[in-house]
């Protein structure tokens, strides 16, 4: 049985792009140009994954994604256009899986797409293997190309919260309060630091790092081992920051 999507956005010319080349994916598709009309298929007939942009004439992206989370698991890629940083992070923080922005590659949606489901179907694995990065979840042990390495209990807690969500993005606020508790969600040095720490123990290179990736303005995300190459465009009072020897008390 084909996966079905509900493509979410009122630009007519961005449905049509999108139903047509995910049917030709092997999806079957529905529409909604509305926050109201996406609610009403969501609980009419939910579907498999949802593509959601993020400004809609009735309302956000944001909205619908909140209110989906309050019942549903279905993941969510959501349309963002450049500039509109606040909202697509506030989407993430709403429960969305991942975001492309406009103008997009087909191919890269795609590709998002076929993750966000693939993570979804997946069980909760012990051990996670990215390369020659293997960690144990179970055991709390990491190694890289079979020699362990030593990690303090935080930079263990980050790198679980990432290895838990392998390809997905993690907004700053979702890993600080899954690793430091709910009081935190502003103090995004302290992942800097901590991320900087992550990368000089795990990264051959951690000035080009290839297990932890950065997406600017948003959050960090766990490489996976499938990547899809591209296509061009269709239409469409804090804490002190830790230093890098020390751990937050």
């Amino acid at each position: 049985m084909n996966a079905r999507v509900l493509v979410v956005d009122d630009e007519p010319q961005i449905l049509r792009a999108l139903r047509t080349s995910l049917h030709g994916a092997g999806y079957d598709v529905e529409t909604a140009e509305t926050a109201e009309g996406a609610l009403a298929a969501l609980a009419a007939n939910p579907p498999d994954a949802v593509v959601l942009d993020l400004v809609l004439p009735d309302g956000s992206g944001t909205a619908v994604c909140r209110e989906l989370r309050t019942w549903s698991s279905a993941p969510v890629i959501v349309l963002s256009v450049v500039g509109d940083e606040a909202e697509k992070v506030a989407a993430l923080d709403a429960g969305a899986d991942d975001y492309v922005t406009k103008p997009f590659g087909i191919d890269e949606l795609l590709a998002r797409l076929r993750a966000a489901l693939r993570r979804a179907d997946a069980p909760a694995e012990p051990v996670v293997e990215i390369g020659d990065l293997r960690i144990d979840l179970e055991k709390r042990a990491v190694s890289v190309g079979g020699e362990p390495v030593q990690l303090t209990p935080h930079e263990f807690a980050l790198l679980r919260v990432l290895a838990r969500n392998p390809g997905k993005l993690l907004t700053h606020t979702m890993l600080l309060r899954e690793v430091w508790g709910r009081g935190y969600g502003d103090e995004s040095h302290y992942l800097h630091v901590y991320v900087s720490q992550l990368r000089r123990k795990l990264e051959p290179d951690p000035a080009r790092p290839r297990f932890i990736l950065t997406e600017p303005g948003a959050g960090y995300r766990l490489a996976e081992l499938e990547a899809s190459p591209a296509k061009p465009a269709t239409p469409g009072g804090r804490p002190r920051a830790p230093s890098a020897r020390g751990r937050p008390s």
